[in-house]
């Protein structure tokens, strides 16, 4: 039941060994893989990999950092292209106030279309956060309290404050890599307080490898190393804590297939 709940198999990282990589994935357990849209003018690449293997699926939308630049990706937009039975969520989206490479207001108009689009849909949130914990915290409780919806907060490095939000909101909190990092106690006391039914795991490759890996480029066998970093911290076995994050992907996701036994 391990799963990549968030990752880039589009990326020209994986071009050249895209085969290899995802049997690398299969070999270390991973049997699923969420392949993730940053540009809805993308979306057609990120669409072919899914296709290309039975145990990828994929989300549409677009990264806050692309949001000045994606002004045609509306809510309608993705609703249409989110009805392709291997699109399984709506994302990443959400707010970046560290490099703000899209302005602000852009952002926040463009998260609010991404979660108009997961509310009509029903597909899940998928959101990026950085820098930008009020105005986040914020906006998902005003957008909740205009009709539900649901999400995950990937490769979460925030306070633990926007964690409880969130999950006060009925939302999930994924842990990548990050939280393998020398420097990330605080994410670590986060991630051993947080309800055991509401955690996922994921890579966020091809980026933030974690140890042993880091320095590497990071791909979804990888994955293994978070969950049993994250299994340590929490002081549950490896094997239960997969089986939990599991469970909690499929009932987060539920177009995504189950893999037979």
């Amino acid at each position: 039941m391990l799963v990549d709940s968030h990752c880039h198999l589009d990326f020209p990282d994986f071009a050249q060994e895209l085969d290899e990589v995802v049997a690398r994935a299969r070999r270390a357990g991973v049997r699923r893989m969420v392949t993730i849209c940053t540009r809805v003018s993308q979306f057609d690449k990120v669409l072919a990999v899914a296709e290309r293997f039975d145990d990828v699926v994929c989300t549409v939308g677009v990264h806050p950092h692309e949001a000045a630049v994606e002004a045609d990706a509306d809510t309608r937009t993705l609703v249409d292209l989110a009805k392709h039975p291997k699109v399984v969520g709506i994302g990443e989206c959400g707010l970046d106030y560290f490099y703000e490479h899209s302005p602000r207001d852009r952002q926040q108009a463009s998260f609010r279309s991404h979660i108009a689009a997961a509310r009509e849909s029903g597909l899940p949130l998928i959101v990026h956060t950085r820098d930008a914990d009020e105005d986040m915290a914020q906006i998902l409780t005003e957008e909740m309290l205009a009709g539900a919806f649901t999400g995950v907060l990937h490769c979460f490095s925030s306070s633990r404050a926007l964690a409880d939000t969130a999950i006060g909101l009925g939302f999930y909190i994924s842990l990548s890599g990050i939280v393998t990092f020398k420097k990330a106690e605080e994410l670590r006391e986060t991630a051993r307080a947080m309800p055991a039914d509401r955690l996922l795991v994921e890579t966020d490759a091809p980026y933030l490898a974690p140890m042993p890996m880091r320095g590497k480029r990071n791909e979804p066998a990888y994955v293994t190393h978070t969950a049993q970093k994250v299994a340590d911290i929490r002081g549950v076995d490896a094997a239960s804590f997969v089986a939990q994050t599991g469970e909690n992907f499929f009932r987060l996701f539920p177009r995504v297939s189950r893999p037979a036994p």
